[in-house]
């Protein structure tokens, strides 16, 4: 009641050797538990999901079914997944989030945005070959996370100026919780008043890519 989860990224990512994990839903969890276990040179942690699975055929995900129970398997450590491939920007979610970053490309669509959506998975280690090619390859980055300042957008910026990811024409927005108390609520609630649901990601988008009428326009929806 005190936090709503807001700041697990920000005080967990800056530890020393901590490897920092997020789901973006019911599989992927399973195969970080199973990286967690696997991991054993060094501390690890992941993030637990607020709310119901999103339906996902586990077995197709590569999940085994036991009696009882669910085992999935261990991924490659800090390394990311993009999910669609577009143009004009790209959205680079964190856990959860990412459900909303694919709903964003979908709404984007119709206003002639291409979108690519990016799964980041770690936030340490950061997959820094997936983040440059994002950023060589889009006029726009957005990140997307459901945590506090100081969390994985830090993290990613932090990794695009020592690279020099941010001394070109490359347009960076990190979208995240407020700094102020989340009122309990829905997880439907809690993004709208973040400003974090899929309108609030696409209006984003927009306002970023020149559209500001239309920025305006989805919001009101």
């Amino acid at each position: 009641p005190t936090h709503a989860g807001s700041y697990d990224i920000t005080f967990m990512a800056c530890l020393p050797d901590m490897v920092v994990m997020a789901p973006r839903n019911e599989a992927e969890l399973c195969h970080m538990i199973a990286t967690s276990f696997a991991i054993d040179d060094c501390p690890s942690c992941f993030r637990y999901p607020r709310g119901p699975s999103i339906g996902l055929d586990l077995e197709s995900e590569g999940v085994k079914i036991g009696n009882p129970g669910y085992k999935g398997v261990p991924l490659e450590v800090g390394k990311g997944q993009v999910l669609r491939e577009g143009t004009h920007a790209c959205l680079l979610g964190y856990g959860t989030p990412t459900n909303n970053c694919l709903k964003a490309a979908k709404m984007l669509e119709e206003y002639g945005v291409s979108v690519t959506v990016a799964d980041a998975r770690f936030c340490k280690p950061l997959d820094e070959k997936l983040i440059r090619r994002l950023a060589k390859e889009h006029p726009i980055l957005v990140t997307v996370e459901e945590g506090s300042v100081g969390g994985f957008a830090s993290h990613v910026l932090q990794f695009l100026a020592l690279d020099g990811l941010l001394d070109s024409n490359l347009k960076v927005r990190p979208l995240l919780l407020p700094d102020v108390p989340i009122e309990h609520g829905s997880d439907q609630f809690q993004l709208e008043q973040a400003g974090l649901s899929p309108a609030h990601i696409a209006s984003t988008v927009l306002s970023l890519h020149g559209k500001t009428a239309e920025a305006l326009q989805i919001l009101a929806k």
